[in-house]
């Protein structure tokens, strides 16, 4: 099927940038996106690109150029439904909060909306692809709605996941390792790999069933995830001893069968990925009776909340067991650098556990707004609105955050962290003055040499 018009059925983290991508490098073909959400839409269509809903090095230039020429974005989804030969599913697909598989498994209701709206809507045959991360056997249900739902019209499904790590979404999706396409009809596979091998060389777009490209997706993020989990299960370790857990990982990564990435310890990993697909894997498992493998990768998930509550706990016991009264700089909320995504930040729990102790917590973030970071603590729903406002406090200048503080906390790995005065940091807080570095991007001798009373991850 010749494509000359795609929809993308939600405008977030993955829909964006993967959609302005393919715009930028098929001038030729008719991009828009779509989304129930009219605020998000009208942040796309800014023309302040500072005010895009999503933050990506890259990103607003890309968006810039193709923006109203060839990449659209829009509310009419029935609209860009009917018009497109190929439809992107790309909406959120959380962690159920009810019923069956609570805490575990994906919740698929906007992706089940998705399916019957597009049947509803559908008149000319269609090429569905699923971009969102999903469970293991997701395209039969799609397949199965469309189908009953949506008369004669001949559906073809793909799965299509996405390999993006926030921060580099951009130079990912320009130069990827990989692109992964499952189905059963070739045809509509081919259609898909001649999109993206307008700039992508065809030894890596990857052609296999629909089951396996699911799974595959789930499975490259629980092993990702598991070497965090791991070094930082080292990372303890070595603070019990005379270890250093950089020189552990550096001395690890240059054996070739393990190599270096993903083995940096912190605080701990956060996004919209890596928990909620090993919890989907978790699920999975323990729906087939496979109680070993479930509780394998649930000890993933385990060891990255012990990190989280593991540097809270420390530094409260360093300030003298009590954190009462005392302010607390939060240096940032993202849950990586380069990005403005806080989805299963760090930081969230670990000001979450602060405020339970009654601290004063200063958040400063160059690119998270400060009515998120409210929603996200507010989402806890472990304090009322009021008490959370009283108790954290957000600031645009992270001088005025640390100012009066007792200790810092670095929750963010942020370039611009590194380059602060911190002679001048150190003037401005009580002493003695405390940072704990939950990213490892300081230098201990610098900060010891300044005054700091310095801790960090497995040193």
């Amino acid at each position: 099927m010749k494509i000359n018009k795609i929809c993308c059925i939600g405008a977030g983290y993955v829909g964006g940038p993967t959609m302005a991508v393919i715009a930028k490098m098929n001038p030729n073909i008719q991009v828009t996106i779509v989304d129930i959400n009219p605020e998000r839409i009208a942040a796309w269509n800014d023309e302040d690109l500072s005010k895009l809903p999503v933050y990506e090095p890259g990103l607003a230039d890309i968006v810039a150029e193709t923006r109203g020429k060839n990449l659209f974005f829009s509310t009419e989804i029935d609209k860009g439904i009917d018009e497109a030969e190929m439809i992107f599913i790309s909406v959120n697909t959380p962690t159920k909060t009810y019923g069956k598989g609570k805490g575990m498994a994906a919740d698929l209701k906007y992706v089940e909306l998705c399916a019957r709206n597009i049947a509803d809507v559908a008149k000319s045959d269609k090429i569905v692809v699923e971009k969102s991360t999903l469970p293991v056997r997701t395209a039969q249900a799609i397949k199965s709605i469309l189908h009953n739902v949506g008369g004669d019209v001949n559906f073809q499904i793909l799965s299509n996941p996405e390999f993006l790590a926030e921060g580099t979404a951009v130079e990912d999706l320009l130069k990827p390792d990989r692109v992964l396409i499952g189905g059963e009809s070739e045809g509509a596979i081919e259609s898909l790999a001649k999109i993206y091998g307008s700039w992508v060389p065809d030894n890596q777009i990857l052609r296999t069933n629909v089951w396996s490209s699911e799974l595959s997706k789930l499975t490259a993020n629980a092993f990702l995830a598991q070497r965090i989990s791991s070094i930082n299960a080292i990372s303890e370790l070595c603070e019990h001893t005379e270890a250093d857990v950089t020189e552990v990982a550096r001395a690890i990564g240059m054996d070739s069968r393990i190599g270096p990435k993903f083995l940096n310890a912190s605080i701990g990993f956060g996004g919209s990925c890596f928990q909620k697909d090993i919890l989907n894997l978790v699920y999975i498992a323990r729906s087939y009776n496979l109680q070993a493998v479930a509780d394998y990768w649930e000890q993933v998930i385990i060891l990255n909340d012990h990190q989280k509550r593991r540097f809270s706990d420390k530094m409260i016991s360093t300030l003298y067991n009590t954190v009462s009264g005392k302010k607390i700089g939060m240096l940032g909320w993202a849950f990586k650098k380069d990005t403005n995504d806080t989805r299963e930040s760090a930081a969230i729990y670990v000001t979450d556990h602060l405020l339970n102790e009654q601290a004063e917590v200063a958040v400063y973030d160059p690119k998270v707004r400060k009515s998120q970071m409210y929603t996200d603590l507010n989402y806890l729903n472990t304090r009322s609105e009021e008490e959370n406002e009283a108790l954290m406090t957000v600031h645009n200048d992270p001088y005025e955050a640390l100012k009066d503080t007792h200790a810092i906390a670095i929750m963010t790995e942020w370039d611009e962290f590194k380059s602060y005065d911190w002679q001048k940091i150190y003037d401005i807080m009580k002493k003695p003055a405390f940072i704990f570095d939950g990213r490892n991007i300081l230098d201990k001798k610098e900060m010891n040499k300044i005054g700091f009373e310095y801790s960090s991850i497995g040193k």
